[in-house]
């Protein structure tokens, strides 16, 4: 190996998605020498992802020491936020909107009225709706739609422009790019010590962090008893234009959960309507296919039939990290 080969940082992020920007970020502006491997910086899941941050919605039984997690992270996106926004130039699309659960038959409303139950114990602001109380706040829901969960604290950011701000942010903070493949963890003596990338070249860092997302457990070198046991869920994913005349469409994320699958409609203030996401078990595969698109449009209209008169502007896949017990994993 040439010694121009060799790259040396304090710091070395394998993984260049919203939490290894993030990471590389805060490094940098520490006075760390950083460095980020990924072959496409922002990409990844952040171009799929809807970018809700809804940590009182998407809450669940036995998560409750995750929500501390949610809430706390949730309580300090606004100013970092705007720490971003101001370092940057960039709009990242947060919105404090608020989030609609609704339920479209009588076992989705006694599902929400459990959920609700469980929001008040763990003390969390939401508020029980009519049918007729949902459909006030927003017009365009379906007549038959029996109740819902109105959910204030839950907000939404857009992940496409949140990453392209974040690879701003390192550029300006000084974070040096290898926008290529780590093939193989570097290990000394039972410790991370860099990369070899694809190239071949090796870099070596005091510190690694390994933030690739679903591809986490499949990088080469890392000692079987600290390989992160990540596998890719497929998501599936819509863009819809609201023309201007029309907007706002929605004025919160609404979502439902219809014939057992969950759907979500996120509306941006540039006139886009998220709508996803299909869950589903199929390894690597990034496919878009007509059944996914399909189910997705299908249960958007029950809930919001005008929805297709709309222009469909993109479909698209991607893969999101998914853990044993869907939390984080940290450490």
């Amino acid at each position: 190996m040439r010694s121009s080969d060799v790259h040396v940082s304090d710091v070395l992020v394998v993984g260049g998605g919203i939490i290894g920007l993030v990471t590389a970020w805060r490094a940098a502006q520490r006075g760390l020498r950083t460095a980020v491997v990924d072959p496409d910086p922002g990409g990844g899941a952040a171009r799929v992802a809807a970018g809700m941050l809804a940590a009182v919605t998407e809450l669940h039984y036995g998560e409750e020491t995750l929500l501390g997690l949610n809430l706390a992270s949730a309580a300090r996106y606004p100013a970092f936020a705007a720490e971003l926004e101001e370092a940057t130039g960039h709009d990242v699309g947060y919105r404090a909107c608020g989030t609609l659960a609704v339920a479209l038959d009588a076992d989705d409303r006694a599902h929400l009225r459990e959920l609700h139950a469980l929001q008040t114990r763990c003390g969390l602001v939401s508020e029980w709706l009519s049918g007729r109380e949902c459909r006030r706040l927003e017009p365009m829901l379906a007549p038959g739609v029996r109740g819902g969960l109105r959910v204030d604290g839950d907000h939404q950011v857009d992940p496409r422009r949140l990453a392209a701000a974040l690879v701003t942010a390192c550029e300006r903070a000084g974070v040096v790019f290898h926008r290529t493949l780590a093939e193989r963890l570097a290990v000394v003596r039972d410790r991370a010590r860099g990369a070899v990338l694809a190239g071949g070249e090796e870099l070596t860092a005091d510190q690694v962090v390994l933030a690739a997302g679903s591809l986490s457990g499949r990088l080469a070198g890392v000692p079987e008893e600290v390989l992160p046991p990540v596998r890719p869920v497929k998501g599936q994913v819509l863009r819809l234009r609201v023309p201007a005349p029309y907007a706002p469409f929605l004025s919160r994320t609404v979502r439902a959960v219809v014939r057992g699958s969950h759907v979500y409609l996120v509306p941006r203030e540039n006139g886009e309507l998220v709508v996803g996401a299909t869950s589903e078990e199929l390894g690597w595969d990034t496919t878009v296919t007509a059944g996914g698109v399909y189910e997705l449009l299908r249960d958007a209209h029950e809930l919001v039939p005008g929805l297709t008169e709309l222009p469909l502007t993109e479909t698209c896949a991607g893969l999101r990290p998914g853990s044993p017990d869907n939390a984080p994993l940290l450490g």
